[in-house]
């Protein structure tokens, strides 16, 4: 585990370096989200979450759950399983490639660790995070479940059908998060289907709601532990996580253009020397 926000900003860029090289390989994913992200990413898997990767089960009883419903973020999320000892990194090469376990998409046929649902089938990982927490208090398991959305997902019902179930259930050890970068597939969030303003939604339905900035670490740690702190009072937690598309790398940031397109060769090298810091990659 990570011990200081500095540590956690190097393997915060080599999870960018890995979702590019990832995207590049097979020449298909989404590198926007992923780079946006990846801050949020270091900070569970390499600091917040109370996880074992050398004793993964599908339930994750007595540790912290984590779900991925925005699942085409994917090659963040393996990069951080793979770098945090989940499986090999070198297997990270295999994104996307035909019969591997990291689909573009997770997938839960070939059993990788630390995938416990298949997700990309947008709105659907809320409902899936309250059932897990229903049943970790059912079982007097005292461990969190957290849940990441896109903002963009947020226009699918099913969300707002979980966000009136997980407060009218009291699901207290729920912490869901929202990326919200302000791009979807087809254009900017506000020119698609405006959201308005989601702190005003989120405690509309009763939730307690939390900001923060997701691309500054110290702050984001700060308000994960927050969002801690306040569980156990009878009401869900949503995080409302303000990143940047593309996070990292200038030709990438604040456009949907990136959400779902792959670098080309020379695109990858300019990438990769803005991002700098290697830990090694695959």
């Amino acid at each position: 585990m990570a011990q200081s926000v500095e540590e956690l900003k190097k393997i915060a860029n080599q999870i960018r370096r890995d979702s590019l090289r990832m995207v590049h390989t097979n020449n298909s994913g989404h590198p926007g989200g992923a780079l946006g992200c990846a801050d949020l990413f270091a900070a569970l898997f390499f600091k917040v979450l109370e996880h074992n990767p050398e004793k993964f089960t599908g339930d994750g009883t007595g540790q912290d759950v984590f779900f991925l419903s925005n699942g085409h973020i994917s090659a963040a999320w393996y990069s951080a399983l793979a770098r945090s000892g989940y499986f090999p990194v070198k297997e990270l090469a295999t994104f996307r490639a035909i019969n591997t376990r990291l689909q573009g998409h997770p997938s839960v046929d070939k059993e990788l660790p630390g995938i416990r649902i298949a997700s990309g089938s947008l709105g659907q990982g809320l409902s899936v995070a309250c059932g897990a927490a229903i049943a970790k208090k059912l079982n007097n398991d005292k461990k969190f479940v957290y849940c990441l959305c896109g903002d963009g997902e947020l226009q699918e019902g099913q969300i707002w059908e979980a966000a009136i179930f997980a407060r009218a259930r009291k699901i207290d050890n729920l912490i869901a998060i929202v990326d919200y970068n302000g791009q979807q597939i087809d254009g900017a969030l506000k020119d698609v289907s405006d959201l308005g303003s989601l702190k005003d939604k989120w405690e509309a339905f009763d939730w307690i709601v939390l900001e923060t900035d997701g691309n500054n670490l110290e702050q984001l740690l700060k308000t994960l532990e927050e969002a801690k702190q306040k569980t156990g009072n009878g009401k869900p937690v949503m995080i409302i996580m303000k990143t940047e598309m593309g996070m990292g790398v200038d030709f990438m940031t604040g456009t949907h253009k990136w959400h779902g397109i792959a670098p080309n060769d020379e695109q990858l090298e300019n990438a990769l020397k803005q991002i700098g810091t290697q830990l090694g990659d695959y």
